[in-house]
C-alpha cells in the first residue's frame, strides 16, 4: 500500500513538472504559441504521463492476479495430491487391519480345530461353537466351518442303540457324552445353513458321507449338494421344506426311523439306491426337477409320494415296499422304470390309474406294472 501511494505522488509531482516544463518550453520557443494553447499543451503531456502510469498500475494488477491464480491452482493440486496420499494411507491402513482381522480368524479357526481332539467333551462343545461363531462373522468362512463340522460327524461313532435291533444294557458314559457332542455339531451345521425365506442366499456343500446322524433337521433350509452315502439316521430325519440346488446321494443309507421330505424341492439329481428303511417315509407334494433314482431299495414302512411333482424320470427297478407304498403323484407323471419294483399286498398300495399289481409266487407279494413299463420292455 505505501509503495503504490509513492508511486502515485511521484506520478503526480512528474505530470506537474511536464506540465510546466511543456508550457515554458512552448511559450519560450514558439512566439505564436499563445498561453492557453502552451496550457493545453502541458495539460496532454501531463495527462499522458498519468495514463501511462495507469496502463503500467493495470499491468502490474494483471501480473498479480495472474500470480494468485497460479498459486490457488498449485495450492489445489497439492490438496488433490494430499488427498490422494491420505485415500493411499487409509487404504493400506484397512488393508492392514484386513490382515490382521484375517489372520485373528485363521488362529482361531486353528486353534478350535486343534481342541476338537481335547478328550474333555465340554472343550469339543466349545470349539465347535467357536467354529459356528467364526463362521457367523466371517461369511468367507462358513464352507470350511461347515466341511470341518461334517468332517467331525464323520468320525466313526458305534452307539449300542444305533441299530435295527438296540443291545440292551446301560450305554456307557463316554458315548453319551460323544453324542451330545455330534448333536452340538449337526444343530450347528444346520445353524449356519441360509432358510428358503432368504433372498437368492448361498448354496453350502455337506459332506456326511458314512456318518451316524441323530435327529437331522433340514427342515426350511437351502443346501447345495448333500453327500450322504452309507450315511445312518436315528431319530426323526426331517428335510420338510428344505431345497437343494446339487445333487443329493442317499446311496446305501440307513433310516432307523421316519424320513420325513414332504414339501421339499430337489433341483438335481436324488439318489436313494440301495438305500434301507425301517421306518415311514414320505415325499408328500414334493418336487423331483431331475432324476430320482430308488433301484434295489428297500423299505420296511409304508412310503408315501402322494401329489408329488416328477419333471425327470424315477426309476423304481428292484425296489421293494414292504408296507405299502402310494405313488399317486400329480399328473403328468414321466417315464418311470419298475422293473421287479415289489410290494405287499396285504397292506393297501395306492397306485395311478393305469397301473397294475402283478401277483408273485412268494405269498402276499406282487410287482407293479404299467402299459409304459410294460412297452419299454
Amino acid at each position: 500500500m505505501g509503495e503504490r501511494r509513492i508511486g502515485l505522488v511521484a506520478t503526480i509531482a512528474i505530470a506537474v513538472v511536464v506540465l510546466v516544463s511543456v508550457s515554458i518550453a512552448l511559450l519560450v520557443f514558439d512566439a505564436r504559441t499563445t498561453g492557453a494553447d502552451a496550457l493545453r499543451t502541458g495539460g496532454l503531456a501531463a495527462g499522458s504521463v498519468v495514463a501511462l502510469y495507469a496502463l503500467w498500475l493495470n499491468d502490474r494488477r494483471r501480473r498479480v492476479e495472474e500470480r494468485r491464480q497460479e498459486l490457488d491452482a498449485q495450492r489445489q493440486e497439492l490438496d488433490r495430491e494430499r488427498y490422494a496420499l491420505e485415500q493411499q494411507r487409509q487404504a493400506l491402513e484397512d488393508r492392514r487391519t484386513a490382515q490382521d482381522h484375517v489372520r485373528a480368524a485363521d488362529e482361531r479357526f486353528a486353534r478350535a480345530v486343534e481342541l476338537l481332539g481335547n478328550e474333555a467333551d465340554q472343550v469339543r462343545v466349545g470349539a465347535l461353537h467357536a467354529l459356528a461363531g467364526l463362521a457367523r462373522n466371517n461369511p468367507d468362512y462358513t464352507q470350511t466351518v461347515l466341511d470341518v463340522l461334517c468332517a467331525y460327524l464323520r468320525r466313526p461313532f458305534d452307539h449300542p442303540k444305533w441299530t435295527v435291533d438296540p443291545v440292551p444294557g446301560k450305554v456307557p458314559e463316554e458315548l453319551q457324552r460323544e453324542r451330545t457332542v455330534r448333536q452340538t455339531a449337526s444343530k450347528l451345521v444346520v445353524s449356519l445353513l441360509p432358510t428358503t425365506d432368504e433372498v437368492d442366499p448361498p448354496r453350502y456343500d455337506l459332506d456326511i458321507a458314512a456318518a451316524s446322524m441323530d435327529r437331522f433337521d433340514l427342515s426350511g433350509r437351502v443346501v447345495g449338494r448333500l453327500d450322504a452315502q452309507a450315511c445312518r439316521f436315528r431319530h426323526r430325519t426331517n428335510l420338510e421344506g428344505a431345497v437343494f440346488h446339487r445333487k443329493v446321494d442317499l446311496h446305501d443309507a440307513t433310516f432307523l426311523h421316519p424320513f420325513q421330505a414332504g414339501k421339499a424341492v430337489f433341483h438335481d439329481r436324488l439318489i436313494l439306491t440301495c438305500a434301507k428303511s425301517h421306518a415311514p417315509v414320505g415325499f408328500a407334494h414334493a418336487e423331483f426337477h431331475a432324476e430320482v433314482n430308488l433301484q434295489e431299495a428297500r423299505f420296511a414302512e409304508h412310503v408315501s409320494f402322494e401329489q408329488a411333482a416328477f419333471f425327470a424320470s424315477c426309476d423304481l427297478r428292484r425296489a421293494s415296499f414292504d408296507h405299502g407304498v402310494d405313488l399317486r403323484a400329480k399328473a403328468p407323471i414321466p417315464a418311470i422304470a419298475l422293473h421287479d419294483t415289489e410290494v405287499n399286498t396285504a397292506v393297501d398300495n395306492v397306485l395311478p390309474d393305469g397301473w397294475e399289481l402283478e401277483p408273485l409266487a412268494a405269498p402276499n407279494r406282487a410287482r407293479i406294472s404299467h402299459q409304459q413299463e410294460e412297452a419299454h420292455a
